[in-house]
């Protein structure tokens, strides 16, 4: 795995950990995880209407890569 991509997998791994350390239960972890997903999903909503951005999907994102 490239340094690239251990990068975000350390990070969720210790922001998970943190959630959890502080008493956050796994659903409330993946309300989390929703509400940051629907930040990024809005962030590139707008970037869609400038002309200069790049359109970025999950595919074209750095270090994307399919789970098997």
């Amino acid at each position: 795995m490239s340094t690239d991509q251990k990068g975000p997998r350390i990070l969720a791994r210790t922001f998970f950990a943190q959630l959890r350390s502080t008493g956050y239960t796994p659903q409330q972890i993946i309300g989390v995880a929703t509400e940051l997903l629907d930040l990024v999903t809005e962030e590139l909503k707008q970037g869609e209407k400038s002309e200069d951005v790049a359109q970025v999907t999950a595919e074209t994102a750095p270090g994307w890569q399919p789970r098997v």
